[in-house]
């Protein structure tokens, strides 16, 4: 089946800039993350595909080498199965080893020697927090499947303490083969030895002479303050230990942020939607609103103020990553009708509009109206 083109996948064009990039990303993510699709396969599927295109198209070299070869460029030799299968994230050694994987010798190439034997593989998991410890920062315990090196064997997946082995009967201790194909000859991984150039004499009982065994690990990952929905923390060597004592993959940590009832972000800014009693916003005065460091803080209101009125509170906000800068805080104000009056209220309330419409201003009747509406306002 063949496989959808990254930019459709993403929804952008094929000129779009990093930018556009990580914002399609970062809304087809929090769409079709696991944790908001339980139990449908089919958006799960959906979030690996558009992880699998972000982590190609967001990197240059990578891109560059898409946009010119298509997924042919993460096959045969790339980091697994459709490109981004057990290998991880990157292809193996870049643009020159794309050519030497398309045209072989006949672009005059020829490697020399064996290969190490390939990387751990990368390992993927998400991890969901609430905005405030996004704010603050926190620490969250995940558990991850993957592969840890053997101990019966050390992970060199020999049972001889020296890991006897031998030279690869397939690829001759050059760790890959070559085969014709029309006018070129394309270079591949040995399947046999795993780009090792060595096959182990007497294999490990324990890990099959793999090196490795799995196991479930669990581990804590610190998350900067500040951090944003979507973003991708990588740990470098937390990944699946490498085969025969290669060096291990790496733990990419996916996080999600919980919307909040009060609270919403638009980058480092707070936004905070506050009710006002018809009074506080006719008479003015001074209301107390929640940060979102879990403080207090005091906001002028001016009388006559409407509803959608916003007033800015600087320095309240999300810190800025990697920066001392911090955003700011917006209270949008929301005026209250008041409901169930008194019989009393009633009668102000009329009055009140009766006098809006003809009582002339400064008047004696005005100022005397005027401390009625006041003593009303203040009783709701």
């Amino acid at each position: 089946m063949a496989k959808t083109d990254y930019y459709q996948l993403l929804g952008v064009q094929r000129g779009a800039s990093a930018d556009e990039l990580k914002k399609a990303y970062r809304k087809l993510a929090m769409q079709h993350h696991p944790d908001r699709n339980p139990g449908d396969k089919a958006a799960e599927q959906k979030f690996k595909d558009i992880n699998e295109a972000y982590d190609v198209l967001k990197d240059e070299q990578k891109r560059a080498a898409y946009d010119r070869f298509g997924h042919a460029a993460f096959e045969n030799g790339g980091p697994g199965p459709g490109g981004f299968g057990a290998g991880g994230f990157g292809f193996e050694g870049g643009i020159g080893d794309i050519f030497e994987q398309m045209f072989g010798e006949a672009m005059g190439g020829r490697r020399g020697g064996g290969r190490s034997e390939r990387t751990g593989a990368d390992v993927r998991a998400a991890v969901e927090i609430d905005l405030t410890q996004a704010f603050a920062g926190t620490k969250v315990d995940v558990r991850v499947a993957t592969r840890v090196a053997c101990d019966a064997c050390s992970g060199t997946g020999s049972s001889d303490k020296q890991a006897a082995a031998d030279k690869c009967p397939t690829c001759g201790g050059a760790g890959r083969v070559r085969a014709q194909q029309g006018f070129f000859v394309v270079e591949r991984t040995c399947p046999t030895c795993g780009g090792s150039g060595r096959t182990i004499r007497n294999p490990c009982r324990v890990c099959a002479g793999a090196g490795t065994v799995p196991r479930e690990r669990n581990l804590s990952v610190a998350i900067p303050a500040g951090v944003e929905d979507g973003t991708r923390i990588r740990l470098s060597g937390e990944g699946e230990a490498g085969g025969k004592g290669a060096a291990p993959g790496d733990l990419y940590v996916h996080v999600a942020i919980r919307p909040h009832p009060i609270f919403q972000r638009d980058g480092a800014n707070v936004f905070c939607r506050v009710p006002l009693r018809m009074g506080q916003a006719a008479l003015g005065g001074e209301i107390e609103v929640p940060a979102i460091d879990g403080s207090r803080a005091r906001v002028k209101i001016p009388s006559g103020t409407q509803t959608g009125d916003q007033f800015r509170l600087r320095g309240k906000g999300f810190s800025v990553l990697r920066s001392t800068q911090r955003g700011d805080m917006y209270i949008q104000v929301a005026v209250e009708t008041p409901q169930n009056l008194t019989k009393r209220q009633r009668e102000l309330l009329e009055e009140f509009e009766r006098e809006s419409g003809g009582t002339a201003s400064g008047s004696p009747e005005h100022e005397g109206f005027f401390a009625k509406v006041k003593e009303f306002f203040e009783g709701i």
